[in-house]
């Protein structure tokens, strides 16, 4: 059976991604290139240390800003399909649908725990401590940025402002959907990773007693999502007539169960046919491909801190400006400047960084590890500059060995990795994942591939495409294949013993301190 990819040339669909500080917005075709694209900020507010707070009135304003210009001059009723992703952020709404608020202000506009908050760290830890099976779930450890710590945390601060009063706990993805359709169907992707829910056995009453919050279990967890659904599945009747004014876009085209960012990412770039490249992962199961979405909660976050708190930052914003570049290209051309005839990662012989400033999520899910850095010397140039920003790439390129190593010491077989996202346009981060994995790297022939990923989901709606599979085949293309230099393998690999000491040492100081 040939599919609309096929038949139907003129097919276009919307992917709306919502991420930490902005909402963007594509318009995408059957092959999966971007027609138009619009970007809005959104705002942030961190009332006190470790509290991060958003307005889901206000991402749903910036979601109908973009869609309305994406769409600008084009015959929207050539628009089959939206999709939508979204951090793993928490919407609290009453029964009515209105906002609440999730803070001690009492600020009913800011409704939304954003996924970088750390408020719950107390319920985290007693909810680790009952060692329930479904932690098992989500790698053995709950994350202070999952939703039961938040859920909890509320029911214990904000008891009659909020907790009392809420109809409606959403992930951020699944009240898009809902905002878009009426139908308050959750997608399996959010539950299973944020929520605790299993695929096979649903939601396990027993936890939700545990942990003390045994009042979600009622009307059959109306409150936290009793229909759930695969994602790229279409929702109710589609886009409801009040949705698509405020979107601009035609009523009753097809809305998808959504997906969490970073796994849009992973579906606009995973499921590309590497056929001629000469990779390994030809012929073998997508399950030997592993995406990395290089956006802000990874590594931007991380390096920014590292270079613009440096002494030299100021100097490097001129000479950038200067040269009309931006501070990373700056920063990779000065790094081939001063190598000479050395690997450029070999600079770093001396300096070595663990960059979880902010917690380390995966894999040991432990909040309270903090960055470090060794062999810092009494420069403050701007050669010293470069090198710390290599040092802090490489750490991150470290962190995905990691990960990789913890994927394949449970069972998982990779062979290559798949990155995107606003890093992935950074040479030097590429060529620095691929020596140290030791992996090839694919970078996507469209560099906006979470929105190409959220595309999919709307494509998989519209039924042009018989699944996820086909369509995720057909609208993601392989742009380029960096391969690692396997003649820096020793050092890397002595790098990343270093790596790994730095962590135990940090967790010895803390012993240390902590002890008697």
């Amino acid at each position: 059976m040939m599919s609309g990819g096929d038949h139907e040339p003129g097919h276009y669909y919307v992917g709306i991604d919502v991420g930490t500080g902005s909402v963007r917005a594509a318009l995408v075709d059957q092959r999966g290139i971007l027609l138009a694209f619009a970007e809005q900020p959104i705002k942030k507010w961190e009332p006190k240390f470790n509290h991060h707070e958003q307005s889901s009135e206000d991402i749903w304003a910036a979601c109908c800003h973009v869609t309305k210009r994406i769409v600008q001059g084009i015959d929207v009723n050539r628009i089959r399909g939206l999709g939508f992703d979204a951090t793993c952020s928490l919407v609290v709404l009453d029964e009515q649908f209105h906002p609440l608020p999730v803070n001690h202000e009492g600020d009913s506009y800011r409704n939304v725990i954003m996924w970088m908050d750390h408020r719950a760290v107390s319920q985290v830890h007693r909810i680790n401590k009952t060692k329930h099976g479904v932690l098992q779930y989500v790698g053995g450890v709950m994350s202070v940025e999952m939703q039961a710590p938040k859920l909890l945390w509320l029911k214990e601060n904000l008891r009659e402002t909020c907790w009392d009063k809420a109809g409606h706990f959403f992930d951020l993805p699944d009240f898009l959907s809902w905002k878009a359709t009426g139908v308050t169907a959750r997608s399996l992707c959010s539950l299973v990773c944020k929520w605790t829910y299993s695929a096979e056995k649903g939601w396990d009453d027993s936890f939700w007693k545990m942990i003390g919050l045994e009042d979600l279990i009622g009307d059959n967890y109306s409150k936290i999502g009793n229909l759930v659904l695969p994602p790229g599945t279409s929702l109710g009747s589609g886009l409801t007539p009040e949705a698509a004014k405020e979107l601009g876009l035609p009523p009753g085209i097809a809305v998808a169960a959504s997906l969490i960012d970073a796994h849009a990412g992973g579906l606009g770039v995973i499921g590309a046919d590497v056929r001629g490249y000469g990779l390994i992962c030809e012929g073998q199961p997508v399950t030997s491909r592993l995406a990395v979405i290089c956006g802000t909660s990874s590594c931007h976050m991380g390096i920014d801190h590292m270079v613009q708190r440096h002494a030299a930052f100021p100097e490097l914003q001129a000479k950038a400006t200067a040269r009309c570049q931006s501070i990373y290209a700056y920063l990779n051309s000065h790094l081939d400047l001063i190598k000479k005839a050395q690997p450029v990662g070999f600079l770093t012989v001396d300096l070595h960084v663990w960059p979880d400033f902010h917690g380390n999520r995966s894999p040991l899910a432990d909040l309270t590890l903090k960055g470090m850095v060794t062999g810092l010397t009494l420069s403050q140039d701007l050669d010293d500059l470069a090198i710390l920003y290599l040092a802090t790439v490489q750490a991150i390129a470290f962190g995905t060995r990691f990960i990789i190593e913890a994927m394949q010491a449970a069972g998982h077989s990779l062979s290559t990795l798949f990155l995107c996202g606003g890093l992935s346009k950074n040479p030097l981060f590429v060529q620095m994942h691929a020596d140290i994995t030791g992996m090839p790297v694919v970078l996507s022939q469209e560099v906006e591939s979470v929105l190409v990923g959220a595309a999919v989901l709307g494509a998989c709606a519209s039924g042009d495409f018989t699944s996820v599979q086909e369509a995720m085949a057909r609208m993601s293309k392989v742009g380029k294949v960096v391969f690692p230099s396997r003649e820096h393998t020793k050092y890397y690999d002595k790098k990343y013993q270093v790596f790994l000491k730095m962590v135990e040492h940090q967790k010895e100081y803390s012993a240390i301190m902590n002890g008697d």
